[in-house]
């Protein structure tokens, strides 16, 4: 089975080609941050390169650009190629069946603005650090999420799936 699943951001603006029998392709990479931080603590990314075919090449064409994050659902796939130089090159890629766009181009803007009014990232951090923590100044984390279920809940042997 040759399955992927990714979720990350574009590295640069998809280019849009198409071949002679007029079938639109889209060549671009996205940056998938892994689940791990290296000896220095820091987080670091895999550069990914994708390929998307007709209409979904045209759209992404025309809506995504380079930091736009998206869920790409494909297969990978290598080829070969013999360069100028005489040299044979291996290419491995993930053919896109489908996209899906994470955010808006105007979501997108509205983040390009207020990071020029402030800086987006901290010090440490890299271009492609997605794992930021979502605001929880208004949230109680120590109120009890059970408050409104009774003072006991009642559990019956018969209840446990086990």
């Amino acid at each position: 089975m040759n399955k992927v699943f990714l979720i990350g951001r574009l590295t640069r603006d998809p280019e849009l080609r198409y071949t002679s029998n007029q079938v639109a392709s889209a060549t671009f990479s996205i940056a998938v941050n892994r689940t791990f931080a290296n000896q220095n603590g820091e987080r670091e990314a895999d550069f990914i390169n994708i390929v998307v075919w007709r209409k979904q090449a045209e759209t992404a064409k025309q809506y995504l650009t380079k930091g736009s994050q998206v869920a790409i659902d494909g297969r990978i796939q290598t080829r070969n190629y013999d360069a100028q130089d005489g040299t044979k090159r291996y290419v491995t890629e993930v053919v896109a069946d489908n996209i899906q766009f994470l955010d808006t181009k105007a979501s997108r803007e509205n983040n390009y603005s207020q990071s020029n009014a402030q800086p987006a990232f901290n010090d440490n951090a890299t271009p492609y650090d997605f794992s930021s923590q979502p605001d929880m100044s208004g949230s109680n984390i120590s109120a009890d999420p059970f408050k409104d279920f009774g003072s006991n809940i009642e559990i019956g042997d018969d209840d446990l799936p086990f």
